[in-house]
C-alpha cells in the first residue's frame, strides 16, 4: 500500500502538527498552532484555559491514577464538525420525511372523497380518516418498511469496506449524496394521481425506495465517523480551568460529546416528518414526497463548502483482508479450541511477538500486522457483541413490526394524521439531549459518579421495558373499547381511546436511545481498529438491520389479535438485557485513550510502512 500521501492528507486537517511523523515546529509556530486548535476554552461550562507553556510536545498526560480521578472534559466543536452535523440533519430529514410516509400510502386505500392524490376527504368526513393510496394491507406496509430498513442498514457495511479501504469517508459521502438525488426525483412518480389510479405505482415506487436505501448504506458508516475525526484531541492532556481546578482534556469525552449533538441533528432532521405528515393528509403524497427531496439538495452545497477544512483520513487498501487475515492466523494456530473462552490465550495467537516467540522468526509478507492491530480487531470483537444485543431495544423503540401504526389507526384521531404522533420521538430528542449533554452528565462527572457506557446502556433498556409495559396497557385498552374488539385494527369504527395516549410509545423510548444509540455509536468510533473504523461503524448500524429483519420474519403474526403479547415479551427482555450489559460487559467501561492517533489512521505504525520509511531514511542518508 502506497502511503506517500499520507503525511500530506495529515498536514492539511485540523490536527496538531505534532501528531505527524518527524515534524518539527518552532516554540512560537506550536503555540498558535494549540491556540487555533483548541481553542482558548473547552465547552461553555468549564472555562479551561491553556496550563502549559510550552509547544503540545511539552504538554502534561495524566498519569492512571490523574486519569482515574480528575473530571473529563471535551474540546469544542470546530465549523468542520459542526459541517458534518448539518449534513446529517438534512439527509436525516430527506430519510425520515419520506420514510413517514411510507406505511400509509403502501397500506390504505385512496380515502373516500379524497383528491385522488391520498389526501382525506375535506371537512367531517375526513376528520377520523387516514391518508392511503396503494391500499395493498398493514402487512404489505410492514414489509415494505422492514424491507427498506434493512437495506438502509445492511448496505453501510459494503460502504464502510469501500470508505476504509479505497475511497475514503469523505468521497463515498458524495457518491451516497448524488444517488440519494435520482432517488428522490424518483419517488416523486408514483404519487402522482394518475399514476396510483392506474393501479401500477407499487413498483416505480419500491425501485425508488432501494435506490434510496442505497444511497443511505453509503453515506451512513462514514457520516459519523468523519465527524468524529475532526476532534481536536488526540490524547488526554491536563488542563486549568480559570477556577484553578486540574481537569483532563478527554478524546473520548470529546467523541461523546460530538455524537450526541449528532444524533440531535438526526433527529431535528427527523421531525421534518411532521411536514410531510400533514402534506400527504392534506395534499397528497406527492407533496409528501417532493419536500424531503427539496432539503436534500443543500448537501452538496455544504459537503463544498467544507472539504478543504476537513481531516480526511486516508483510506487503506487491505486493511479489512488484515483482518480477516487475523483470524485466519488464530484458528490456524488452534484457536477454535479456545474461541469461547477468548482472552489473551486465544487473541494471542496472531500478534506477531506471540508468534516470533514461538517460532523463532516472522514471515512479515504474510503477518503484515503489529500487535496492537490485534488489541484492536478483540476491542472491535467485544463491542460488536454489544451491537447484537441492541435490536431487542430498536424493537421496543417502535413496536414489532407495524404494531404502533396499527394501534394508531384504531385510535380517535379527531383530525391528527395518525402517522404524527410518532414525531414526538424526535422532538422529546431534540428536547432532551441538551439536558443529558450539559446537565446530567457533567452533573455526574463532577460529583465523581460518570455514566459509564455500560451504565448508560442499562438505563437505556430499562426505559425500553417501561415503554413496553405502557403499550401493552394501551393496547389492551382499545381492544376493550373497539367496536370489533381484539380486531380493532381493521375495523371501520375506531375506539374512543385518543392517539394522544400512545404519545408515551414514542417520548420514553426517545430518551433510551439517547443512552442506547448514542453509546452504541462511541462504541464504535473508540474501540474500533484506527485504520477501519467505517467498517465496525456500520456494523453498529447493522443492529437496526437485525431489527428490521426481526420485523419482516414476524410480520404476520404482529397483527390482532396478538398484538398486546408482543408488548409483554418485548417488556421482559429489554428488562433482562439491562441487567445483562453492566455484568457481562464491564470490562467495555475502561476509558479507551489511544483510539484517535492520526499517524496510526494513515496505516504509518504498521510495521511495513516503518520499515519503507526506515529505508527511504537510510537512501536519503547514503544519497547526502
Amino acid at each position: 500500500m502506497n502511503h506517500a500521501n499520507a503525511t500530506l492528507d495529515l498536514e492539511s486537517a485540523n490536527v496538531p502538527a505534532t501528531a505527524l511523523p518527524a515534524n518539527e515546529i518552532t516554540p512560537a509556530q506550536a503555540k498558535a498552532e494549540k491556540e487555533a486548535v483548541y481553542g482558548a476554552t473547552v465547552g461553555n461550562n468549564d472555562e479551561v484555559v491553556v496550563a502549559a507553556a510550552g509547544g503540545l510536545e511539552g504538554e502534561e498526560e495524566p498519569t492512571d491514577e490523574e486519569y482515574a480521578t480528575l473530571r473529563k472534559v471535551p474540546a469544542p466543536m470546530k465549523w468542520a464538525a459542526i459541517a458534518m452535523c448539518m449534513i446529517e440533519l438534512a439527509e436525516r430529514a430527506s430519510y425520515y420525511g419520506s420514510q413517514g410516509c411510507f406505511s400509509n400510502f403502501v397500506r390504505g386505500g385512496l380515502p373516500a372523497g379524497g383528491n385522488g392524490a391520498g389526501a382525506v376527504a375535506p371537512g367531517d368526513a375526513g376528520v377520523n380518516q387516514s391518508a392511503g393510496a396503494l391500499g395493498m394491507g398493514s402487512v404489505a406496509a410492514s414489509a415494505t418498511n422492514s424491507t427498506f430498513g434493512f437495506l438502509a442498514y445492511l448496505i453501510p457495511i459494503f460502504g464502510g469496506i469501500i470508505a476504509d479501504s479505497k475511497w475514503g469517508r469523505f468521497k463515498t459521502i458524495c457518491w451516497g449524496t448524488a444517488i440519494g438525488a435520482v432517488a428522490h426525483v424518483l419517488l416523486v412518480i408514483p404519487a402522482i394521481p394518475s399514476v396510483i389510479a392506474s393501479g401500477h405505482a407499487y413498483i416505480p415506487f419500491i425501485i425508488s425506495v432501494l435506490i434510496l436505501a442505497f444511497a443511505a448504506g453509503f453515506i451512513k458508516p462514514s457520516l459519523g465517523p468523519l465527524l468524529c475525526d475532526q476532534s481536536p484531541v488526540k490524547r488526554p492532556v491536563i488542563r486549568v480551568t480559570k477556577k484553578g481546578e486540574r481537569v483532563i482534556l478527554d478524546p473520548q469525552a470529546t467523541v461523546q460529546r460530538y455524537l450526541n449533538i449528532f444524533y440531535m441533528c438526526i433527529n431535528i432532521g427527523a421531525f421534518f416528518a411532521v411536514a410531510t405528515s400533514y402534506s400527504e393528509r392534506f395534499v397528497g403524497f406527492w407533496l409528501a414526497f417532493l419536500e424531503p427531496g427539496i432539503l436534500y439538495m443543500l448537501m452538496p452545497i455544504v459537503l463544498v463548502l467544507a472539504y478543504r477544512r476537513l481531516y480526511h483520513a486516508p483510506p487503506q487498501g487491505s486493511v479489512t483482508l488484515e483482518a480477516w487475515r487475523v483470524f485466519v492466523e488464530i484458528f490456524k494456530r488452534g484457536g477454535f479450541s479456545k474461541m469461547w473462552k477468548g482472552g489473551d490465550s486465544f487473541w494471542n495467537l496472531a500478534k506477531p511477538s506471540y508468534i516470533e516467540a514461538t517460532q523463532g522468526s516472522i514471515d512479515r509478507s504474510k503477518i503484515f500486522w503489529d500487535d496492537l492491530f490485534v488489541d484492536e480487531i478483540r476491542q472491535s470483537a467485544a463491542a460488536c457483541a454489544i451491537f447484537f444485543i441492541i435490536p431487542i431495544f430498536n424493537l421496543a423503540d417502535g413496536g414489532l413490526g407495524n404494531s404502533e401504526n396499527d394501534m394508531s389507526a384504531a385510535m380517535t384521531l379527531n383530525n391528527i394524521p395518525n402517522d404524527v404522533i410518532n414525531n414526538f420521538n424526535p422532538l422529546t430528542i431534540i428536547i432532551a439531549t441538551p439536558i443529558i449533554t450539559w446537565g446530567l452528565y457533567p452533573f455526574f462527572e463532577r460529583i465523581g459518579y460518570p455514566l459509564k457506557p455500560m451504565t448508560r446502556l442499562s438505563i437505556g433498556f430499562m426505559l425500553g421495558a417501561i415503554n413496553m409495559i405502557f403499550g401493552a396497557v394501551i393496547q389492551w385498552k382499545i381492544y376493550q373499547t373497539s367496536p370489533c374488539g381484539y380486531y380493532a385494527t381493521t375495523c371501520d369504527d375506531v375506539s374512543p381511546v385518543s392517539i394522544g395516549w400512545s404519545i408515551t410509545l414514542y417520548a420514553i423510548p426517545a430518551v433510551g436511545e439517547i443512552f442506547v444509540n448514542v453509546t452504541s455509536y462511541e462504541l464504535a468510533y473508540t474501540r474500533a481498529p484506527a485504520r477501519m473504523k467505517g467498517l465496525v461503524y456500520a456494523l453498529c448500524l447493522f443492529s437496526s438491520a437485525i431489527s428490521f429483519a426481526l420485523q419482516l420474519a414476524l410480520s404476520k403474526v404482529i397483527e390482532d389479535p396478538n398484538l398486546v403479547i408482543s408488548y409483554i415479551v418485548l417488556a421482559a427482555l429489554c428488562f433482562v438485557c439491562a441487567i445483562i450489559f453492566p455484568i457481562f460487559f464491564k470490562h467495555l467501561d475502561e476509558p479507551s485513550r489511544s483510539f484517535a492517533d492520526p499517524a496510526r489512521q494513515a496505516g504509518l505504525q504498521q510495521p511495513n510502512a516503518k520499515a519503507a520509511q526506515a529505508q527511504g531514511e537510510q537512501s536519503y542518508e547514503e544519497k547526502a
